[in-house]
């Protein structure tokens, strides 16, 4: 038995859907820890594609699901992916899908602080969602949050929801001159949604260790990526919550010693959406390239994506931080056909080379990348399924990447679809 966590090493977008997607076949549960539907897990499962934002990405592997304590949900935007996944035949029933009791509640009057706070910074915008997640784990943190299990006591919660609209509104109104909104809609709307979901509330923390106890293997499902961490990320370019792996423990209620292993999922470039340094940004036709081949768009908020070279620097701050026991490799194949492939080693700071992250974005903006060049490689690799019948310099590329992160690769992706995928080794096992 084990119970393993996946993780993005980088700013988000790494592919971690497809690697949960591929290894929910082993795993009995899938659990996501964290976040909101401000990240979109996208699947390819012969040649049809699916999105998800809350839901974790093994129900379409069957495998029972849950959403942890550690996520701020829409309740509306949850009950929409139920009915899309269940239109496309998907099994999605209150046994496939548990929802943590104690998750909070993105309500309508979070959503309209994220956007009005958003309008008024300008050209200091962060670049937030604008999904009210920020503004939730506000009232999380302060103790002015809802939670899942309220939703069952329409009593309790008319009460809750009219007590905090009334400080929401007078921020609304006073000081951004928005319209304020209506407690008796915001009641009514949600009451009906908690109908709905109802009968997927439960006690996660309790489902998941009695999981345990009776031999069940986890796989955790992290969203976002490392450096869009509230505490290890760009601060103040981040979301607003803890992405890295030891999360995993905290938002789902287990403890540390049920993990046995961290897998990395690390894009074989660099992308960021948003504003941000951005060390190894390209600026030319080469990083337009790899923008269009990797089709870089947001599976969230449809924004392109900033693409660049792969940094080490960050991966290996990324292999600290989350005590990561495996790499899995995605996108190889949009590095195919570029003459040379560039890998930033450290950088160049004031004359100086570091080979370390720096917290000060100041300091960050100032790095220069030091690169190291391997040649590329002209094939197709997207039927390959043996590492050892890829391009040789695409191998030379991964190994360095293995040297340079002191870290396995277990996982190469070499496509979008859950058959394109070469497994060096099985984390379950």
């Amino acid at each position: 038995m084990a119970n393993i966590v996946i993780i993005g090493t980088q700013w988000g977008d790494e592919g971690k859907g497809k690697v949960v997607d591929l290894l929910s076949e082993t795993a009995d549960y899938v659990v996501r820890f964290q976040g909101g539907n401000n990240a979109g897990h996208t699947m390819v499962v012969k040649g049809e594609q699916f999105i998800s934002h809350l839901v974790p990405s093994g129900i379409l592997q069957k495998k029972k699901c849950f959403i942890g304590n550690g996520l701020v949900v829409d309740p509306k935007v949850l009950a929409d992916e139920i009915d899309y996944l269940s239109g496309k035949g998907i099994d999605i029933s209150p046994e496939k899908l548990r929802i943590s009791e104690k998750a909070h509640i993105i309500m309508p009057y979070h959503k309209s602080l994220d956007h009005v706070r958003e309008l008024k910074k300008g050209d200091k915008k962060i670049g937030t969602t604008g999904r009210g997640i920020g503004p939730c784990y506000e009232d999380k943190s302060s103790r002015r949050g809802i939670r899942f299990f309220e939703l069952l006591d329409a009593d309790s919660f008319s009460e809750r929801v009219k007590s905090v609209l009334e400080e929401k509104n007078f921020s609304l109104e006073h000081y951004f001159k928005a319209e304020p909104l209506d407690a008796d809609e915001i009641i009514e709307s949600y009451l009906e949604l908690g109908k709905k979901l109802g009968p997927h509330i439960s006690n996660v923390s309790l489902e998941l260790n009695e999981g345990m106890r009776s031999g069940k293997q986890i796989l955790f499902e992290g969203a976002q990526g490392t450096y869009l961490d509230i505490d290890h990320g760009t601060y103040p370019f981040v979301t607003s919550s803890n992405t890295v792996s030891g999360n995993a423990c905290c938002g789902s209620g287990v403890g540390p010693n049920a993990i046995n292993g961290v897998i990395g999922i690390v894009k074989a470039y660099t992308t960021r959406v948003g504003a941000g340094p951005f060390p190894t940004e390209l600026h030319d036709e080469i990083g337009d390239a790899i923008q269009k081949k990797g089709v870089e768009f947001g599976a969230t908020t449809g924004r392109k994506r900033r693409c660049g070279w792969m940094d080490m620097v960050m991966i290996r701050n990324s292999v600290r931080l989350n005590g990561l026991t495996g790499l899995a490799i995605t996108k190889l194949d949009v590095l195919g056909g570029l003459d040379e492939i560039k890998i930033c080693t450290g950088y160049t700071y004031k004359n100086q080379v570091i080979d370390y992250f720096p917290t000060d974005l100041s300091v960050l903006e100032q790095c220069i990348p030091v690169y190291e060049s391997i040649k590329g490689w002209e094939e197709d690799i997207s039927t390959i399924r043996a590492f050892d019948q890829l391009p040789k310099n695409a191998i030379a590329y991964l190994k360095r990447l293995e040297k340079l992160s002191e870290t396995p690769i277990q996982i190469v992706s070499v496509g979008p679809g859950r058959d394109e995928t070469i497994l060096l080794s099985d984390p379950f096992r």
